[in-house]
């Protein structure tokens, strides 16, 4: 499947041509609205179209292709205002993804909106290395007061249940396997979140901000500036005792 992607940020377009073309996906990559309307390549079954361009806006791009063409339109963009989703879905985009996003969730995209435009039913090549989610040890662990067991997802602090996220849960059990040592900032997105995730990793802080609160203390995890962040007890920083 020939896809068109439509991104001045080459942080973002680089990974992504990369990530898209471990699934099968033969990707296009134009940095301007301009180039975009002007692409001579084969044609593509699907737009991916950034708003944010540097020449024009992406929401007058997705008028001049919709004019022209029934190609479907996927729009990924950091705007994630409820009136610049309308008025994209108005203008004829058939989704609209908001930065940060994960691969994974993009070619769900993709083929939900292959289906929906009538095109034929495209199923991604899973590549033959993929990331391994990661796996932690099964049973409890117990850290000072603060209990973690990975069967029942559950996590006590002073025996008190502690209610987490989903996403919470994971980032806290991962910065458990290995109490005091620092894991980086992409070493955490990439087993907690996607190894192809785009966008600000600002969501790892907010995920640390809401586990500090919750735990109540802070010091539960501290910040390596420039690095990221270690799982320690608060007054204890001895090696915690795994238990199950």
């Amino acid at each position: 499947m020939r896809l068109l992607l439509i991104e001045d940020d080459d942080r973002i377009a680089g990974p992504l041509t990369e990530g898209l073309g471990r699934y099968g996906f033969t990707v296009d990559h134009v940095r301007t609205g301009a180039a975009g309307l002007a692409d001579t390549t084969a044609a593509p079954d699907l737009v991916l179209l950034d708003l944010g361009l540097p020449d024009m806006d992406g929401l007058d791009v997705c008028r001049s292709l919709r004019a022209r063409s029934a190609v479907p339109i996927i729009m990924i963009t950091a705007r994630g205002e409820e009136a610049d989703r309308i008025v994209g879905l108005e203008l004829g985009a058939d989704d609209y993804l908001a930065k940060p996003f994960g691969v994974r969730e993009l070619i769900a995209r993709i083929r939900a909106v292959t289906r929906r435009s009538g095109a034929p039913a495209y199923t991604p090549i899973e590549p033959a290395e993929t990331h391994q989610a990661h796996q932690p040890a099964s049973g409890a662990q117990t850290l000072g007061p603060l209990t973690l067991n990975r069967r029942t997802r559950e996590v006590h602090l002073d025996g008190q249940p502690v209610a987490l996220t989903p996403r919470e849960f994971d980032l806290l059990a991962f910065l458990a396997d290995d109490p005091g040592t620092v894991c980086s900032r992409q070493q955490i997105m990439d087993t907690v979140w996607d190894p192809h995730f785009f966008g600000p990793t600002k969501t790892l802080d907010a995920h640390v901000a809401a586990l500090r609160r919750k735990l109540g203390d802070p010091g539960w995890i501290t910040t390596a500036r420039g690095v990221g962040f270690r799982l320690t007890v608060p007054g204890d920083h001895t090696a915690a005792e795994a238990t199950g």
